[in-house]
């Protein structure tokens, strides 16, 4: 199987499970399914770089792909949070803002770790992937931010039959994300202002 083809199958399975959040009844065998499905698709979204690197190196074509992929992935799932929502998963109207702030967050957080990688490699000269959160970092740093994570929060959707847990759960992610968020932006402009005026991406 091409790098091409795993993304394609790992699209298939995050989006089976982002439907069964929409649209099918929040039992413990769904929230199963749903995890499953979604940690299977992040699994493979993992698999198709490794792939790729096996078979000699990644394409442009490839890694557009992938991020394509992943940006409407992102997006469609707290949309899909919020459509099961709407439909009475949720206690009050209210807790509708909850998905609602964490697509706007995931998609500006996944866009700033994309643009903030695109622009290290240019003024490295190198095509080499740096993570958002490339280096040493403490234990404690670690796990405070596993729930920045988007395999943790796959995980979390075997508490979907449960939606006074579930939501909680979820609401806190989002918080957590929010705080990363607002203490990485600072961190990552002053990093692209050290690379100095005359670096072009």
């Amino acid at each position: 199987m091409t790098p091409n083809g795993v993304t394609a199958v790992s699209a298939f399975c995050s989006f089976a499970g982002i439907g069964l959040i929409a649209f099918a009844p929040a039992t413990p065998v769904v929230s199963v399914l749903i995890a499953l499905l979604l940690v299977l698709g992040y699994a493979l979204d993992s698999a198709d770089g490794q792939l790729a690197r096996l078979r000699g190196g990644g394409s442009f074509a490839g890694e557009w792909l992938d991020h394509v992929v992943d940006a409407v992935k992102m997006a469609s799932l707290h949309l899909a949070v919020l459509v099961a929502w709407y439909q009475g998963y949720a206690e009050s109207s209210a807790w509708l803002a909850v998905p609602l702030l964490y697509q706007l967050l995931a998609v500006v957080l996944f866009f700033a770790i994309i643009l903030t990688d695109q622009m290290r490699r240019a003024h490295r000269g190198s095509t080499a992937t740096r993570l958002a959160g490339e280096g040493s970092s403490s234990v404690l740093y670690s796990l405070a931010v596993l729930p920045t994570e988007y395999g943790v929060l796959c995980l979390a959707f075997l508490l979907w039959s449960i939606p006074p847990v579930f939501s909680v759960v979820y609401a806190v992610f989002f918080g957590i994300n929010a705080c990363f968020l607002l203490l990485a932006l600072p961190r990552w402009y002053r990093e692209m202002r050290s690379y100095g005026a005359a670096d072009k991406v």
